[in-house]
């Protein structure tokens, strides 16, 4: 049993592990593939759209070869959540155009309080007063890191809340649907991975072209592009698995708290390789986000360990129960016979 427990431990950290380099690379490689001093290609939907496309063929390798198998999923299911996962790509690319930085990362931020006031609606979710005030730490220190200039309008609003809502309904629904389904987080990933890669390879250019005035098929391509669209197309498929891995093993509210790590990986690794600015307001926030992360730990341990211990009472409690209930109708039985035999 202990040999299990400590597997288990192995495998989570392995799975945040995965989840945290390979986000980080991705975000890397992106910078240098995607700005103006790299190779200028601003297109974000498509790209997104040849990750899919690269999972989905893993997929398939993977299913042909037996190292997976393919489980049933409802087709209209696969489509409305294909749906809302591509809303919610394009959304956060509209919030990042139409809105000022700091506004774009407050939306983000919002994710937290916003998932757990959707799994307490769809799950009746509740949460303890520890983790709600360790989130609290953990967005306080990543704003204050992170925001800086917040300017709002309609347009960017808009877009904003179409990208928070559908960004955390479709990780509350990967972790549903394992669970609906008992299928594991590659096989559902190889179930979903290819209708997204067909409907933003399709729309995606169209998308882009909204963007930025830009269409991908007017674009230079080149040797050393070509090599980190590859680069981030194998960063995906780690990307994608991990966190469809993360949020079946644990939940979609820790998912984005821990994930905030990857915000102060990606802050740390930007100024020590391409010299960006790190002041002394980004290095607080950093030390209160992490902070958070590890009272949020702390709390999520303690929560199971009560629960466990409610639970094991509630067990015990039952069992004594039906002891008793058992022992109550022997003796009335008992007392229906000699009442039988003295009325005879």
């Amino acid at each position: 049993m202990e040999a299990d427990g400590k597997r288990s431990a192995v495998s989570d950290v392995g799975a945040w592990a995965m989840n945290v380099i390979s986000s980080v690379g991705i975000i890397m490689a992106n910078k240098q593939l995607m700005s103006a001093g790299g190779y200028g290609f601003a297109f974000a939907t498509t790209l997104t759209g040849f990750h899919f496309a690269v999972t989905a063929l893993v997929g398939l390798v993977s299913n042909a070869t037996g190292l997976s198998a393919s489980k049933h999923v409802p087709m209209w299911e696969l489509l409305w959540f294909s749906i809302v996962a591509n809303m919610s790509i394009t959304g956060m690319n509209l919030s990042l155009m139409l809105n000022s930085v700091g506004f774009y990362q407050i939306s983000k931020l919002s994710m937290i309080p916003v998932v757990c006031v959707m799994e307490w609606i769809l799950h009746s979710k509740q949460y303890s007063k520890e983790v709600k005030l360790s989130v609290m730490v953990v967005v306080v220190g990543v704003g204050v890191c992170t925001v800086t200039d917040v300017k709002v309008n309609a347009k960017g609003f808009l877009s904003a809340c179409v990208a928070v809502l559908c960004t955390s309904l479709q990780q509350i629904t990967i972790g549903s649907f394992q669970k609906k389904y008992s299928i594991g987080s590659f096989e559902l990933l190889s179930r979903t991975a290819p209708i997204q890669a067909v409907s933003l390879l399709v729309f995606g250019p169209f998308i882009d072209y909204f963007l930025n005035g830009k269409f991908i098929f007017n674009y230079q391509m080149s040797s050393g592009a070509i090599v980190f669209i590859l680069l981030s197309c194998s960063l995906a498929v780690f990307c994608n698995i991990s966190q469809y891995l993360c949020i079946g093993r644990f939940s979609a509210v820790s998912f984005q708290v821990l994930g905030h790590m990857k915000t102060v990986c990606v802050l740390t690794l930007g100024w020590l390789l391409f010299d960006s600015e790190l002041t002394f307001k980004n290095i607080a926030g950093m030390l209160i986000a992490v902070l958070g992360m590890v009272v949020y730990s702390w709390a999520v341990e303690a929560e199971k360990s009560s629960g466990s211990k409610i639970q094991h009472a509630k067990n015990s409690l039952t069992e004594e129960e039906i002891k008793l209930l058992k022992e109550g109708v022997e003796s009335t039985l008992i007392k229906d016979v000699e009442l039988g035999e003295s009325k005879g």
